[in-house]
């Protein structure tokens, strides 16, 4: 296997028809892929900094085994990737983009192609502090009790509540944001749906998001209550609202990220019936 198999292109819709078969083979594992591309293909090329997004596929006899996309100013996503294959994409990387700032993968392949950056360019890599596990929805099993109250969906009209919401979410995971009218169409958060747990007076205490169905899979992101409502299954029950809508809308997976220095929400996942598909790596290149 060579470097020149990977085909590079910032055309979305290219590479969607050469890689789009393979990311919906196994919808779950290459959920940041198939997210992105059609972030980028609804979006535009242009609503995500300066410069065209970069995607790639590794091609070998007309079939699709691999692919990796990259938004501007910002690192490489690949697909799991062996070692043998982390390498022949380093190698075409480092005479395309010498100056990659990092790779955000699956822990394996991030360690591969961190291995391999350092062999062909001499950046060293570091490991961020934040490690992420990739969980998959295997049978879903709701809380039981229910806390007291129901789930709402929010809609259009509801904006204000969505953008303060999904703000107070990104300043409990420390993601600098600023949410507004004029910021909120370009955002990550602008293309979920989203549900609130509310007590039986109507008072909201918990949310969470879910993307559009892409692929086969749909990923819960953004769950969020409180610090002071916690530890009232409150986290739960709107997750398997969310969960739940997540199949009826035809899922073959449904997919979330739990961050592992926070045992409580993994063991929440968990009790919902959410299964490990893999652990989440950054490496930073210096």
């Amino acid at each position: 296997m060579r470097s020149d198999d990977w085909y590079l292109t910032e055309d979305v819709d290219d590479f969607l028809a050469r890689a789009g078969g393979f990311l919906r083979s196994r919808p779950g594992a290459h959920v940041m892929q198939l997210t992105w591309a059609e972030r980028v293909r609804k979006r535009g090329p242009g609503a995500f900094g300066a410069g065209a997004p970069l995607f790639g596929v590794l091609e070998r006899g007309g079939e699709a085994h691999a692919a990796f996309h990259r938004l501007p100013a910002r690192g490489v996503c690949p697909t799991p990737l062996t070692s043998g294959q982390a390498e022949t994409l380093a190698a075409r990387l480092a005479v395309d983009l010498p100056s990659l700032p990092s790779v955000s993968a699956d822990h394996d392949t991030a360690v591969a192609f961190a291995e391999a950056w350092r062999r062909r360019t001499g950046a060293t890599p570091t490991e961020r502090d934040t490690r992420l596990r990739l969980y998959r929805l295997g049978t879903l099993t709701p809380p039981d009790p229910l806390p007291a109250g129901r789930g709402r969906v929010l809609g259009e009209r509801d904006l204000e509540d969505v953008m303060f919401w999904c703000g107070e979410f990104a300043k409990a995971v420390g993601e600098d944001v600023d949410l507004d009218a004029g910021t909120w169409a370009g955002s990550r958060f602008a293309d979920k749906r989203y549900t609130l747990w509310e007590t039986p007076d109507g008072t909201p205490v918990a949310v969470a998001g879910m993307n559009p169905l892409i692929g086969g899979q749909v990923q819960v992101d953004v769950v969020y209550t409180p610090a002071h409502l916690r530890g009232r299954g409150y986290a739960g029950a709107v997750t398997a609202e969310v969960s739940r809508a997540a199949l009826d809308a035809g899922a073959r997976d449904v997919v979330l990220f739990a961050d592992l220095s926070n045992p409580a929400s993994n063991a929440l996942y968990q009790g919902l019936g959410y299964r490990t598909l893999s652990d989440w790596s950054v490496y930073d290149f210096g």
